[in-house]
């Protein structure tokens, strides 16, 4: 009993690290990145074409911005404390982002068709 107990919590355990370190969204949805404590949370999502990430800022006094600098596009305006912006994703592909202002700060979404 005590091993199969014991692998129970294994496998609860691995299921929120998983959820933690991927999230899949479908096509038309709009998935939502936190931007809090420094961190894009969560940091990598995988989607499907048509997907629109929205990235919302919960820090207390922190700007932030998201930044697809490997694409060549514009860096997004600052996002004060509640505020969002958003982008939809169309092709399928990998794109890595960052924060403007906290180049640390990083993330990816990939699309699947």
């Amino acid at each position: 009993m005590r091993i199969l107990a014991g692998i129970a919590k294994s496998l609860q355990l691995f299921f929120v690290l998983l959820t933690f370190t991927c999230t899949w969204a479908h096509a038309g949805e709009v998935l939502e990145v936190s931007i809090n404590k420094m961190q894009f949370t969560p940091q990598k999502i995988q989607v499907k074409a048509g997907t629109t990430v929205k990235w919302l800022n919960n820090e207390k006094r922190t700007n932030h911005s998201v930044f697809f600098e490997q694409e060549g596009l514009p860096e997004s305006d600052r996002l004060f404390p509640g505020e969002s912006w958003q982008r939809t994703f169309d092709k399928p592909g990998t794109y890595p982002y960052r924060c403007g202002p906290h180049p640390e700060m990083t993330g990816v979404v990939e699309v699947a068709e």
